[in-house]
């Protein structure tokens, strides 16, 4: 079954009691039971519901992976990974990450005694010289955050069968539209569904995706024990939000690719982050790994000056200023104060994080409006 036809249909069959075709909204905590522990197959909705069973599926079949399971958000997921953990277990990421990925590594699972190195994963040599006795699983962003660097699945993801360390992507700036990791032998996929699987802002959650039997039914315990559960209302928007993720993301890449070439002619624009372009070092890899380049790109104006990238933010009319990306409506996000705040400045800086960075989700709308709003904004 071709990408398109799973997103309508995966995971979602009609409802048995009426023929409804859109999978109900169960909203119930709890199930009657017809003797102690016979039941059909729930029991409380913090364990299962029918909708997020549903909305597992879809999204365990959306990334040819065997089982899927939902969290309140992006970093309940993360969360749960973490917890897989023992103290004096060490987890190597990329440097430039997520700041909530690097907040719960660093502020809340390092006092608890895991391990975590930060690596620039451009370079393989860099993934081999930070890998130890103690090395348990690496952590993947790619395209990474802010800075849309490319890594290399498949290449990390050998060294990791080798050794015997998990493997797990962050696919939440590709979606599985445009890479599956699982098919590059990574252990777990990571999705803050909050972004282009919801696809309009109006939700917040997480999933983890695995083909690994052991690792899901793990998963799936932390998921009931902690109870970092999404809402079956959740659960519906996101499964209404999948049937549009395949033209979505094909608009959201048309439009970053004009926009980031744009932004590359432009005199006061000294760079340009998109793996699309040619002068990107992450585009012949993109090329390969992935089957379009995304709708998120970063930029610097010339000067460095953190006025005129204030200024320009705040010009702005169509981009909005606010957190969070991968909606229909394109967002403007200054990484160093909004998304990144919680990453040090000098950690910032060292990789290549500069305070005047300004990045944007390119959202669906008509391409001309929103060049026009950024030439008006940068003036």
């Amino acid at each position: 079954m071709k990408f398109a036809t799973k997103a309508i249909h995966a995971g979602v069959e009609p409802d048995p009691t009426t023929g409804a075709i859109m999978t109900p909204i169960y909203q119930t905590s709890t199930y009657v039971q017809e003797s102690p522990g016979k039941h059909k197959g729930y029991e409380y909705s913090r364990t299962h519901n029918p909708t997020r069973t549903a909305l597992q599926n879809a999204l365990a079949a959306l990334e040819n992976g065997k089982h899927g399971i939902c969290y309140a958000s992006g970093l309940a997921a993360t969360d749960a990974v973490l917890k897989l953990y023992r103290p004096g277990d060490e987890i190597i990421a990329t440097n430039d990450i997520y700041g909530g990925t690097y907040r719960i590594m660093k502020r809340i699972y390092e006092p608890f005694c895991l391990t975590f190195k930060f690596v620039d994963m451009s370079n393989m040599a860099n993934i081999e010289a930070a890998v130890s006795e103690k090395t348990k699983m690496i952590w993947i962003e790619t395209p990474t955050n802010p800075l849309l660097k490319i890594v290399d699945i498949k290449a990390i993801t050998s060294i990791c069968r080798k050794r015997g360390i998990h493997s797990v992507v962050d696919n939440t700036f590709a979606s599985p539209y445009l890479q599956n990791p699982l098919d590059m032998e990574a252990d777990i996929v990571m999705h803050s569904v909050t972004k282009y699987l919801g696809g309009h802002s109006d939700t917040v959650m997480g999933a983890l995706v695995t083909n690994d039997d052991a690792l899901a039914k793990e998963l799936a315990f932390i998921q009931n024990a902690s109870g970092a559960v999404p809402g079956p209302q959740d659960c519906f928007l996101v499964l209404r939000g999948l049937k549009t993720l395949h033209i979505r993301m094909q608009r959201h890449c048309e439009n970053a690719m004009e926009v980031a070439k744009w932004l590359e002619a432009h005199p006061k624009v000294s760079k340009v982050y998109y793996p699309g372009l040619p002068a990107h070092p992450g585009h012949e890899l993109a090329s390969r790994q992935m089957r379009g380049y995304g709708g998120m790109l970063s930029f610097e104006l010339k000067g460095d000056v953190y006025d005129e990238a204030v200024k320009t933010m705040e010009n702005l009319k169509v981009f909005s200023l606010g957190e969070s990306l991968g909606g229909v409506e394109s967002l403007c996000t200054h990484p160093a104060s909004m998304t990144h705040a919680s990453i040090p400045k000098e950690e910032r800086l060292k990789t290549g994080l500069k305070d005047t960075l300004i990045r944007l989700s390119v959202g669906i709308e008509d391409v001309e409006d929103l060049i026009a709003d950024l030439e008006q904004a940068i003036g």
